[in-house]
């Protein structure tokens, strides 16, 4: 992240990250750390199974709610870390409806590596342009996806990115969109925040 994106301040921004077993760590951890150096209210959402989910290469989570007990309303963006947790978080009801919720409301979803396949489950990637970890592009075009290879695919409120490489533009992504809101609030133009 530039240092300005570290500069923004979130303050007044809650985002939930949605987890599972078998999450990619530096998918979690690197979002989750900007967004808290920004002032963000972090939550993290397991999908019920469990009050802790352990990553690919070790990292412990513990989760703050399930998806059952939380309302896609009450925040301003769900981050979805790739690896092989997206598929079973897809196989929980609660997770898939707190996403399709959340697009409803017009919330900010950042998915990155796996992470959209979660939403494909949710139906919202149809006739939007995506991007991803290139063994799920054809899902994502079967769900009527535009898919395309780059580092990061802002497509209205839908942040997409493809593998940790990327976390950097998909970081910086996320901080500048929940910064528009911010200043949006305020009456300033999205384009003084440079989105």
């Amino acid at each position: 992240m530039g240092e300005d994106d570290r500069t923004l301040t979130l303050h007044g921004i809650r985002v939930a990250v949605l987890v599972e077993n078998d999450f990619e760590d530096i998918e979690f951890s690197e979002p989750v750390k900007h967004l808290r150096e920004g002032g963000a209210e972090v939550v993290i959402v397991g999908t019920g199974t469990s009050d802790s989910y352990k990553g690919k290469h070790g990292a412990q989570v513990t989760v703050d709610a399930d998806a059952e007990s939380v309302n896609p309303e009450d925040f301003d963006a769900v981050v979805i870390p790739g690896g092989y947790a997206p598929d079973k978080i897809r196989m929980s009801q609660p997770a898939v409806d707190f996403v399709k919720l959340a697009d409803r409301h017009g919330k900010l979803i950042a998915a990155i590596c796996h992470g959209p396949q979660v939403l494909i489950s949710a139906d919202i990637v149809r006739g939007r342009t995506v991007t991803s970890w290139h063994s799920i592009a054809v899902d994502l075009k079967n769900a009527g996806a535009i898919w395309v290879d780059r580092p990061v695919v802002i497509d209205g409120n839908l942040i997409t990115s493809r593998k940790p490489e990327d976390l950097e533009f998909f970081s910086s992504a996320i901080i500048k969109l929940l910064v528009g809101k911010i200043e949006a609030r305020k009456g300033v133009p999205l384009k003084a925040v440079g989105v």
